[in-house]
């Protein structure tokens, strides 16, 4: 029923129309602990590499957190089909972002607001890179600008496919630990 986009549209027709209240208390521990537990889950993989405690047999043991007795940590071994399936419920399905900015900070009006919200909260402008190279070196044929600040990159160093394959091995198992 609701695959069909009439449907669809008219069951969510209803829910634009309400006026939604949300209450949110104030966090325990203050805004600094709530931006580090927010942190946790944007910034992180769903389990680091120190937590694998095994693997064998197809069994995977790893550490974790009974918050229920006081944060204990205590070890579980689960298969690893069950291992990967826990992890996966973890990902994005393709095309979707951890981290969406709405409001000021959303990137259709950015730029219009950001200023604005300065101005109001009397803050100044964040000073502009006086180690930027100048509007020449950006105008060269061929220069490469970098796409965060615009400003001209330099080439340091070429590598061959090779050289590249050698970089990279041993690395292949690396995973972020953090």
């Amino acid at each position: 029923m609701l695959a069909e986009r009439k449907a669809f549209h008219a069951f969510l027709r209803p829910l634009f129309r309400k006026h939604w209240v949300v209450y949110a208390k104030p966090p325990f521990g203050g805004p600094e602990h709530v931006l580090h537990y927010l942190a946790r889950y944007t910034h992180r993989v769903a389990i680091s590499n120190h937590r694998i405690v095994n693997f064998a047999d197809g069994r995977v043991t790893f550490r974790w957190k009974d918050y229920a007795h006081k944060s204990k940590q205590r070890l579980m071994t689960v298969s690893a089909d069950e291992f990967l399936r826990r992890f996966l419920l973890h990902t994005l399905p393709r095309g979707f972002v951890r981290i969406r900015f709405c409001g000021f900070l959303a990137n259709r009006r950015r730029g219009e607001l950001l200023p604005v919200c300065r101005r109001v909260l009397q803050v100044a402008l964040p000073p502009q890179n006086s180690t930027a190279p100048d509007a020449s070196a950006c105008s060269a044929p061929g220069a490469w600008l970098c796409p965060h600040c615009g400003g001209a990159m330099v080439l340091i160093e070429k590598l061959t496919p090779q050289q590249m394959l050698r970089r990279t091995v041993g690395r292949e198992n690396f995973t972020d630990t953090s």
